[in-house]
């Protein structure tokens, strides 16, 4: 999955560890109509849960995850973890 062409970067997550995740990702959530999301992993390993329809992965270091809109995902931390996440629209 590939975020689509045209779209930038209009906002970036402050890099986030395994005690500094916020609770927000760790449950069910959606990004807005719209929206699309990388997450970048810098260290360690993080699984990336999509709900509907139900498929994980695990992200590390140079394997980013694309959040496609609306999509309903959570992430879950392996271990020590630096990640953060970029959102991105189209112009």
């Amino acid at each position: 999955m590939v975020i689509p062409t045209g779209h930038v970067v209009t906002r970036r997550t402050p890099v986030f560890t395994h005690d500094t995740v916020p609770p927000a990702l760790l449950s069910a959530h959606q990004t807005k109509g719209g929206a699309w999301a990388m997450i970048h992993v810098l260290e360690g390993k993080l699984r990336y849960c999509i709900e509907t329809p139900l498929s994980e992965s695990i992200l590390e270091p140079g394997q980013p995850g694309v959040i496609e809109p609306e999509t309903r995902h959570h992430v879950e931390p392996i271990g020590p973890v630096r990640f953060y996440l970029e959102f991105h629209h189209a112009p």
